[in-house]
């Protein structure tokens, strides 16, 4: 990435820590937002508040289509590997290549049509927008929480990806082939002899 790794803090060593238990590993987004520990926590709280009217794959649908509106090759794997767990590695690469995979759901389809509206031109809704997720069951919360989910990934990838924050070598080891072949956008993973240099 562009910036060095902040200052040794017990902020920074607590969240490297929580990466390294959960992944097996400290990301390069996380060494990233090592920068404002308190951020990258309350990004996290705030997704977990949108999170009970959401499923987990209905939020893996709404990141790949939204990382693909913007070329994000970084959450598109991370999240790639999730929908593909949710559903298969031939739906996830699909919504990744930027097509709508005939295994989503009508309720899934819409919200992926609406996160690429929302990531590439939000000007351009319009109130029939909205009332195509209502008719495929969204309710007017879920259809607010999608938005304002969809927005905070805006956020959060624009920092990684203007700040050069690239996919880690081990993600890209791990998603499935498919998934790995259909994110062909954005920046190149890390290798593995990068990230020995780098530590």
């Amino acid at each position: 990435m562009f910036l060095p790794e902040p200052p040794v803090s017990a902020t920074q060593a607590d969240l490297y820590a929580r990466d390294t238990a959960e992944n097996g590993y400290v990301s390069n987004s996380v060494r990233l937002w090592a920068w404002r520990p308190d951020v990258c926590n309350a990004f996290v709280e705030t997704r977990k508040l949108l999170a009970p009217h959401l499923s987990m794959r209905e939020c893996a649908v709404l990141v790949c289509a939204t990382a693909r509106a913007i070329d994000d090759a970084y959450c598109a794997l991370a999240w790639g590997q999730q929908l593909a767990g949710q559903s298969d590695a031939a739906t996830a690469a699909a919504l990744l290549a930027g097509r709508d995979p005939e295994q989503l759901t009508p309720r899934e389809e819409a919200l992926a049509t609406w996160a690429r509206q929302v990531a590439r031109a939000p000007n351009t809704t319009r109130a029939a927008d909205v009332e195509l997720l209502r008719s495929v069951g969204l309710s007017d919360q879920e259809i607010f929480d999608a938005t304002v989910f969809i927005a905070f990934r805006l956020a959060f990838s624009t920092v990684n990806d203007a700040l050069g924050a690239r996919p880690d070598w081990q993600l890209a080891g791990d998603v499935p082939p498919e998934v790995r072949a259909a994110v062909t956008y954005g920046r190149p993973p890390t290798t593995r002899g990068e990230a020995e240099q780098a530590s």
